[in-house]
């Protein structure tokens, strides 16, 4: 996973101690088009880039920690504001004010909290209790159109491990809705920002769809 330029075209994915970059990486490999695509911990290589994946894995408070301990939370917010830019899980939650986990601040590019799912409402149809974490395949659905669904239909399985989930302040900002328990937000999107609570990564087909997507993706 190279990380020394960011030439014309680059997509960098942030670095910052805490995803799964590795498989991140592969599969955005997988659809760039002959783009470099460059793993990077450097504040400068994240500005230079001309968009951004922001993964994350892990407990909310080591994530926020490492970003700034890291010097990224300029180039993270600076990203947000100006280039394509891709939330991935935890990197879709730091988006956000708040969060429940830990009672941490996020970046607050977008007005929400991130809430844990409710013990009282963990029970599927038949009334048996569900998991938490909720990991394994569930459907997104479509809450809006939006240039990463293209390709991929309404209802498509995505792979997902998280016992959070983010409550935008916005509405409008949701374009993707799941079920466990609850239904919950787990895609939003404003201007140039796209982030998805699952990972495209690890969702073979549709999860490729949605990463090529977002390389040809002009907001």
């Amino acid at each position: 996973m190279p990380s020394l330029n960011a030439p014309p075209g680059a997509i960098v994915v942030i670095d910052y101690g805490m995803g799964n970059l590795r498989s991140v990486w592969q599969a955005l490999v997988r659809v760039a088009d002959g783009r470099q695509v460059l793993v990077s911990s450097d504040p400068a290589m994240v500005s230079a880039a001309e968009r951004v994946v922001f993964p994350g894995q892990g407990a909310m408070p080591d994530c926020m920690r490492e970003i700034d301990q890291r010097g990224l939370r300029t180039a993270v917010l600076d990203a947000a504001r100006n280039k394509p830019f891709l939330g991935i899980c935890i990197g879709q939650q730091m988006l956000f004010e708040h969060s429940e986990e830990g009672n941490v601040p996020g970046l607050g590019v977008l007005a929400g909290t991130v809430r844990r799912f409710p013990p009282s409402r963990m029970f599927d149809a038949a009334g048996d209790t569900l998991k938490v974490p909720h990991m394994g395949w569930n459907e997104v659905r479509h809450a809006r159109q939006h240039a990463l669904w293209n390709g991929i239909a309404d209802g498509s399985r995505f792979y997902f491990v998280h016992s959070y989930f983010v409550d935008p302040l916005d509405s409008d900002c949701a374009v993707g809705t799941t079920a466990y328990g609850i239904p919950f937000t787990s895609a939003v999107a404003r201007d140039n920002i796209f982030a998805i609570q699952c990972h495209p990564e690890k969702s073979a087909v549709d999860g490729l769809a949605l990463l090529a997507n977002f390389v040809a993706w002009k907001p």
